[in-house]
């Protein structure tokens, strides 16, 4: 991907997307202080969808810059390295003392490594896929488990070791070399577009039937997802060396 020099690499819309995405991380973190932990947890979600669409325009109107990866990943770690593991930890793990911000940070050392990577790699890695779970995924879950419980549905007994076993999951998936799916390069101008907008839609209405529950599933899966397509590829390519010996 050819880069765009500084001079002219800081393009208007972009950037106010990524501040738009910077200042929900910022709120976040006051509203998770303050004990307002569902805006706290709206406002990761919020930054979410600021994060979508800065990359997004960035690719339709040609200005990728080096400027623009630099302060997009700086902006992650706080959105969604910082944000979450403050509400995480404020909301739940503030009860097991040591054990409970160690796990935290733990978590936020994993995005900032795995950002890290992702820049220095950003030339060579293949844009269908990531290499390692994506931070705003990782951050989603969390947010997503909050609104889960807020809704009264989740199990009490299962929410404490839930919420310290998440960090210790998600760190490792950050930085480890399994391949997720990436959306961003998805051509709404291909054949496949139409089957791609049916499954949008259908997704779409499943979470509407109950946004609580189905948010918090829906990016469980996702990052299962990694995990299971690697072992399945895996099992595949086993069978067919046993296949090539025999």
């Amino acid at each position: 991907m050819k880069r765009v020099p500084l001079s002219r690499g800081v393009f208007l819309i972009p950037s106010l997307c990524t501040t738009a995405s910077l200042f929900c991380g910022f709120y976040s973190i006051i509203r998770s202080i303050a004990g307002d932990y569902y805006h706290a947890a709206v406002a990761i979600f919020l930054a979410a969808i600021f994060d979508m669409l800065d990359g997004r325009i960035a690719r339709m109107t040609h200005s990728e810059s080096d400027f623009g990866v630099e302060y997009d990943s700086l902006v992650d770690l706080v959105s969604f390295g910082l944000a979450p593991g403050i509400l995480l930890y404020l909301w739940s793990l503030k009860g097991f003392g040591r054990i409970g911000w160690l796990a935290v940070f733990l978590y936020f050392a994993c995005g900032a490594l795995r950002l890290a990577r992702y820049n220095v790699q950003i030339e060579t890695v293949e844009k269908k896929k990531f290499q390692g779970l994506p931070i705003p995924s990782a951050a989603l879950i969390l947010a997503s488990l909050f609104i889960f419980y807020q809704s009264g549905l989740g199990p009490e007994v299962l929410k404490k070791p839930l919420s310290l076993a998440l960090p210790f999951l998600l760190g490792p998936l950050m930085v480890s070399r399994i391949r997720y799916r990436s959306f961003k390069g998805m051509d709404l101008r291909s054949r496949d577009a139409f089957y791609h907008l049916v499954v949008a839609v259908v997704v779409l209405f499943l979470i509407a039937l109950n946004p609580e529950v189905m948010l918090f599933v829906s990016f469980f899966a996702y990052i299962l997802s990694g995990p299971l397509e690697e072992l399945i590829l895996w099992l595949g390519e086993r069978r067919r060396r046993r296949g090539v010996t025999v």
